[in-house]
């Protein structure tokens, strides 16, 4: 009995990396199912001076602010994405980029960073900043680590300003404020709000109305993620009407407040599951989207039960 259960959490935390995998390094362009392709950037205006730039293929939502002086851009995509978001910056601005801000660790929000100017500062949580450190490669193993995108370019994208808490960069209709509210997706979720603009980029730790990615590798929490949602909203419910998700479409602070409720159910469904003395893959068999949440996507049977075993390892 205890060798089946060991075995299950190390299939569990195998599909949890295999999960996480697909976060770090796809190949640029293409469409699904087909051949890589030159990387198609496409634009949805939010605001005058406020876009999101989204590409089949590309990974997270990237936003592009324009400013007085400049540009900044939160999260930059895939590999081999960075100077076609460059490019789309030019048809609709000619001022520079000055900054990047990058939201957490994964591969398919912070590997275009390497084809910006060394000139543009780039900011993270101090977590990210320790998490893009330890990045490996595509196809990486404990036996035979591949480089990551930054070592393969020198260090070139890597961050050099960090922040704990909250950081606020400019003022005035350019001021960008930077929070912090705990755990969840990672250990370094960073929130960007626009505050003129009354919109929030929140990455991966409200990715769209789905089953979260917890990254425990990269310090990311099942448990805590739900209240992490809650504080963020009673925070910035004042502040901020629009949320920018990390893979969907625009969300409102309502819907944050339900997407923290949902992860606080799944969280009770979790730990009762494992007081039952269900295995992770067997709870999450079992478990199903409840019908208050209507149009939630379904889950994907190894991201439950990824995210089962996440919670049994932190429960205790």
């Amino acid at each position: 009995m205890r060798r089946a259960a060991v075995l299950s959490a190390l299939l569990a935390a195998g599909a949890l990396s295999l999960t996480a995998a697909a976060y770090q390094q796809p190949p640029a362009g293409g469409g699904r199912g087909g051949p890589p392709g030159p990387p198609v950037v496409e634009v949805e205006k939010l605001k005058d001076n406020l876009f999101v730039l989204r590409g089949d293929g590309g990974g997270g939502n990237t936003a592009v602010f324009v400013m007085a002086n400049g540009v900044a851009v939160v999260d930059t995509k895939n590999p081999g994405w960075g100077q076609p978001i460059l490019a789309k910056i030019k048809e609709l601005t000619p001022k520079p980029v000055t900054l990047i801000v990058n939201t957490h660790t994964h591969g398919d929000h912070v590997s275009g960073n390497v084809d910006f100017p060394a000139t543009v500062e780039v900011v993270v949580h101090d977590n990210t900043a320790a998490n893009m450190k330890k990045m490996t490669g595509r196809g990486s193993t404990p036996e035979k680590p591949v480089p990551s995108i930054f070592e393969q370019n020198q260090g070139r994208g890597l961050p050099k300003r960090t922040f704990k808490d909250r950081m606020t960069i400019g003022s005035g209709a350019d001021q960008i404020d930077l929070h912090y509210f705990g755990r969840g997706h990672t250990n370094g979720d960073a929130w960007v709000l626009f505050p003129a603009l009354r919109v929030v980029h929140a990455g991966d730790i409200f990715s769209g109305k789905n089953l979260p990615l917890l990254d425990a590798n990269n310090g990311g929490s099942g448990v805590e993620i739900g209240d992490t949602l809650a504080k963020a909203h009673s925070a910035l419910s004042k502040s901020a009407d629009t949320i920018i998700t990390g893979h969907s479409v625009q969300a409102t602070m309502n819907e944050l407040q339900e997407y923290s409720q949902f992860n606080r159910d799944f969280l009770a469904a979790a730990q009762q599951a494992k007081k039952a003395g269900r295995t992770a893959e067997e709870a999450a068999k079992a478990w199903t989207m409840p019908a208050k949440y209507s149009g939630y996507a379904a889950p994907q049977a190894a991201r439950a039960q990824a995210n089962f075993q996440v919670i049994y390892n932190e429960t205790k």
